[in-house]
């Protein structure tokens, strides 16, 4: 029987304090477990590489000494693919590679090549193997890692999934779409390169411009990458046969319409196919926020377990675009960033309690087989100052009830029942 508990991303950029009686007992609930696992969400480095000339939001990034600190915390098992990897472009990346490898961390969805981030990872435990595989569906383009040849090696990256985003529209609208395609240049660029062959000619909705349509009943939907989807598939079967429990971690900021509680059409196809191919859970995260819970074959999907650690404001170092961005000069330090982005306080994350309320999910799992769910809310302490807001702590019973509450509501979408008991949440399998 493999004791697990699960947390959302790790925002780490401060240090933690060891004598914090709030952390302390976090590290003693902890300690009962055999996985201890979050979703890391910054490069490591001493800000010796350069920038990317955008990044996942925050040019996210810590000094090493912050893997310290989660150890000492009780955390073993870091998932590293998110819109953040390369933040400071390959160099942040490899290096962030090789100080997880160089203090023996098991992480997994970054690497050298596409092969590496791709791969499965694992955890020993004395009850039994834990795999996981690590994806992000919010990434750049050129963040995808790249697969090798005999001839060309391959590229530093992120373990992708991608998708593709249809708007329905009515026959009428599409008609119109296509008349404004013949009298204008919107498509001139992608007819001329599949033309000379530089790009591939893709079959399937029309294309206008960077978007794409079909006649339907009106709305928009998404869906997965089949090929993305196909190699992490692989993963997962090889995973299945090498350990006793599979776990595919998932990074998505893709919402449904504006609402970022909702996860996006794909990202709810994805999960139930990774369950389908062998994995004994999905571990969401991405939007700062919590997302409702599936319970599919009795197996449990995670859309997003919010944060754990939100230091995201006190980062120590951006570059140059971070401070255009707010129309800021070379004078400009970190904080009046901070201030210009959310307005003093008044907007953004830093403005939203939600980001700063989540919840750790703890379960077993015996021959595949799930205990109940518990749920234990926690708080990041939103109401604290800047400098000390963004570190955990077991949630108040009126925080608690409401963080339990929200999470209830959201996971009716699912048809899932939260039970509130004793200041946690019971999900039975």
């Amino acid at each position: 029987m493999v004791k697990i508990a699960v947390m959302g991303d790790s925002f780490i950029t401060q240090r933690l304090p060891k004598d914090d009686s709030d952390l302390i007992q976090l590290q003693q609930l902890l300690a009962g477990f055999d996985v201890r696992f979050t979703n890391f969400e910054v490069t490591l480095h001493n800000f010796e590489h350069p920038p990317a000339a955008t990044s996942g939001g925050t040019w996210a990034a810590a000094r090493p000494v912050v893997l310290k600190d989660l150890g000492w915390l009780g955390l073993n098992m870091l998932a590293c693919a998110n819109n953040h990897s390369l933040d400071w472009m390959h160099g942040g990346l490899l290096s962030t590679i090789e100080l997880l490898e160089k203090n023996e961390w098991v992480y997994a969805g970054i690497g050298r090549n596409l092969a590496e981030a791709s791969q499965p990872r694992y955890l020993e435990t004395k009850t039994g193997r834990v795999a996981l595989i690590s994806v992000t569906a919010t990434y750049d383009q050129w963040h995808r890692a790249g697969e090798q040849r005999s001839d060309v090696p391959g590229r530093p990256g992120v373990n992708p999934l991608g998708h593709k985003r249809i708007h329905l529209v009515s026959k009428k609208n599409l008609q119109t779409l296509k008349e404004i395609d013949a009298t204008t240049e919107v498509n001139s660029i992608k007819n001329i390169n599949v033309k000379e062959g530089f790009w591939k000619k893709e079959d399937g909705p029309y294309q206008f411009g960077q978007l794409f349509f079909e006649a339907g009943i009106t709305g928009t939907t998404t869906y997965m990458d089949e090929a993305d989807a196909g190699r992490i598939s692989k993963a997962i079967q090889e995973a299945e046969r090498q350990a006793d429990v599979v776990f595919v971690s998932l990074h998505a900021h893709e919402m449904k319409g504006e609402q970022k509680d909702r996860p996006a059409d794909f990202l709810k196809e994805f999960s139930r196919f990774c369950i389908d191919e062998g994995a004994h859970a999905v571990i969401g995260h991405g939007p700062h926020i919590l997302r409702g819970i599936e319970i599919y074959k009795r197996r449990p999907i995670f859309y997003s377990l919010g944060d754990f650690i939100f230091q995201n404001d006190t980062v120590e170092k951006q570059p140059t675009e971070f401070y255009q961005l707010y129309n800021l000069d070379s004078k400009s330090t970190t904080a009046d960033g901070m201030d210009a982005r959310s307005q003093n306080g008044t907007r953004g994350l830093a403005a939203n309690r939600n980001v700063f309320e989540s919840v750790i999910a703890s379960f077993t799992v015996e021959q595949g087989k799930f205990s109940d769910i518990e749920l234990i809310p926690i708080t990041l302490g939103y109401e604290r100052s800047r400098g000390s807001r963004g570190r955990p702590k077991l949630a108040g019973q009126e925080e608690g009830q409401r963080i339990l509450q929200t999470l209830s509501v959201l996971s009716r979408e699912f048809d899932t029942t939260i039970t509130i008991k004793d200041g946690k949440g019971i999900i039975v399998i």
